[in-house]
């Protein structure tokens, strides 16, 4: 019988970058399959890459985090966000390094068990894409 897949719950306090805290935490988790369950809270700055556009747009200002979706594990994260500014309008993308949280982010992953995720190069595609074994 296999185990049933586990849920934890963090907190990212201000100036943490979201990117580079999510992985940091699976790295010394050891988490080799998780994926996003619920983020909410908000950026003092968002890092975006929009779809086919070779980088990211930085967003200096107060946003709120509507949505964060994707896969995590200590060999990479690729998550894709949406947030809103102060009127309301809602961008979203890819994203990356350089999204810095503002009060805070609430955020509940569940771990996969018994899977692994790993990136790798994708020959059709040339990106790290992902692959998964057991």
């Amino acid at each position: 019988m296999e185990k049933d897949v586990e849920v934890i719950a963090i907190r990212l306090k201000p100036g943490e970058d979201l990117k580079q805290s999510l992985l940091r935490y699976c790295i010394d988790q050891k988490i080799d399959a998780a994926y996003m369950l619920s983020c909410v809270g908000s950026l003092r700055q968002a890092a975006i890459r929009f779809a086919n556009k070779p980088e990211g747009t930085v967003f200096e200002q107060t946003l709120e985090i509507i949505s964060l979706e994707g896969t995590l594990s200590q060999q990479g994260v690729h998550l894709h966000i949406a947030v809103s500014d102060s009127e309301g309008q809602v961008i979203g993308g890819h994203l990356m390094v350089g999204s810095n949280i503002y009060t805070t982010a609430e955020i509940v992953i569940g771990i996969a068990p018994n899977i692994i995720f790993k990136r790798e190069i994708d020959p059709l595609t040339g990106y790290r894409e992902l692959t998964i074994a057991n």
